[in-house]
């Protein structure tokens, strides 16, 4: 008898698994998408934070909302904060 209960056990356990494998989704874990507005804004924050007084964080904002959050600037890459940098 234990070992029907095992096998009927192992048997559903197998087939709830195959049932919730198409239900899996890939995604990070963000409770409420992804807003590319947000995530340049936040960056150019975290820039003006590593680069100072370098770093001109009102017009990186700017061109955040200018552009929609298309061009999100990655702070250790020159090419995308070189408008942003000032000569001091």
């Amino acid at each position: 008898m234990a070992g029907k209960i095992t096998a009927a056990f192992f048997v559903f356990v197998t087939v709830a698994f195959l049932a919730n494998v198409g239900f899996v989704v890939g995604n990070p874990a963000i409770a409420t998408g992804y807003d590319p507005l947000e995530v340049c804004i936040e960056n150019c924050a975290q820039c003006k934070k590593m680069l100072g007084a370098w770093f001109e964080g009102p017009l990186c904002a700017e061109s955040c909302i200018t552009f929609k959050g298309k061009l999100i600037p990655e702070c250790e890459n020159f090419a995308s904060i070189s408008p942003f940098l000032n000569k001091l």
